[in-house]
């Protein structure tokens, strides 16, 4: 395969998996380890990613991947990791669901839950919820951000001190080593911040591309969650940070 061809599917692949590694990729092109560091050093001085040892990963920044391009990432992951969530969101109580791909597919594993308030500042959770006759479901208001359909600002926020929710389910665009959840919009910040405080019990629902991606404002640590969904096992050293905050970790 040319380098005009390899160059855009290993960008697909660093973007379902985060990260991609010199050997991982000279296997699956059946190229030499040098042609492997050649199309990377080039993806990497064209800013596409960023080199690391072994490899390469995303480049860091400050603007998200888009939406469509967010719903095509990891979605069997995606998939298992919602599963595992509304396994644990039991029937008759209050819950919120924040913005994001991986929220979206919690609210279709709740199709057939019972007696569920839902509260969302993301209105294709709403649309989806509309299937379920058992669920009231209220929207924020805010900002709306065509992009995703999210709303955000200071009128979701003062929404959200309205309530006191039994359980929040929310998603982040990066993790840290050190266990800050990170995100691209200093609004919707605000809004997952208000999201935690008003929330007895918190969820945070995150594959593992999220583990190698980086964001510039930080929502708040694991310390401030209840349970976290992923795909794969933990860093030891953040699954160990983790275990010292009473911080649950399900691998779905």
């Amino acid at each position: 395969m040319s380098q005009t061809f390899r160059q855009p599917e290993i960008l697909e692949i660093a973007r379902r998996n985060g990260k991609v590694t010199v050997e991982g990729l000279a296997s699956h092109f059946g190229v030499t380890l040098q042609t492997i560091r050649r199309d990377l050093t080039d993806l990497a001085d064209a800013g596409r990613l960023e080199r690391v040892h072994g490899g390469a990963v995303l480049p860091s920044g400050t603007t998200n991947i888009g939406y469509e391009e967010r719903r095509t990432l990891n979605p069997e992951a995606k998939a298992a990791i919602a599963r595992a969530c509304a396994a644990r969101i039991p029937d008759d109580i209050s819950l919120f669901l924040n913005i994001g791909t991986s929220t979206e597919a919690v609210a279709q594993e709740l199709t057939h839950h019972r007696n569920l308030m839902v509260v969302t500042n993301n209105m294709n959770v709403a649309n989806i919820l509309v299937a379920n006759p058992e669920c009231e479901i209220f929207v924020t208001g805010g900002n709306l951000r065509r992009s995703d359909g999210g709303l955000v600002g200071n009128l979701a926020s003062e929404t959200i001190r309205q309530f006191k929710f039994d359980l929040a389910v929310i998603g982040c665009s990066a993790l840290d080593r050190e266990g800050d959840l990170l995100d691209f919009d200093i609004q919707e910040v605000g809004v997952s911040q208000a999201i935690i405080r008003q929330s007895r019990r918190t969820f945070l629902v995150a594959d593992h591309s999220k583990f190698t991606r980086s964001a510039p404002a930080r929502i708040a640590s694991l310390a401030a969650i209840d349970s976290f969904f992923t795909d794969r096992p933990l860093p030891a050293d953040l699954a160990a940070s983790c275990a010292g905050w009473g911080t649950e970790v399900v691998v779905a």
